[in-house]
């Protein structure tokens, strides 16, 4: 069984972050990808791009979002396909770009996977 942890992909990337999984379906803004110190990027386990595109980070909608982002994970194995692949690692650290930590989909992410270990 991994730890799984978040960070934002803009904080310094440390030795102790172990395997780093970039969850984003686009590319951070500014960023170098020498400089992100990524091992993955993992588009699948992205919200859909209409889902993404819906939710435009609005606090508002997080309940639902949530719910259907769950769903949509649910819906395909890329969650468990994920875990079989690391399942040797110690330690994932799946990294994001969204400014607000509370309401973004890392977070549900991050619940999804811990559920299926």
């Amino acid at each position: 069984m991994s730890a799984i942890v978040l960070k934002r992909v803009y904080e310094t990337p440390l030795p102790t972050d172990g395997y780093r999984v970039l969850v984003d379906r686009l590319w951070p803004r500014g960023l170098s990808k020498e400089h992100a110190e990524i091992d993955e990027w993992n588009k699948d386990l992205a919200p859909s791009s209409e889902l993404r595109k819906w939710f435009h980070h609005d606090p508002e909608l997080w309940k639902e979002f949530s719910e259907k982002y769950w769903q949509e994970l649910q819906k395909n194995d890329f969650g468990k396909k994920f875990l079989e692949h690391h399942k040797d690692q110690e330690k994932i650290t799946l990294v994001y770009a969204a400014k607000d930590q509370e309401h973004c989909h890392p977070v549900i992410l991050k619940k999804y996977l811990e559920s299926l270990q």
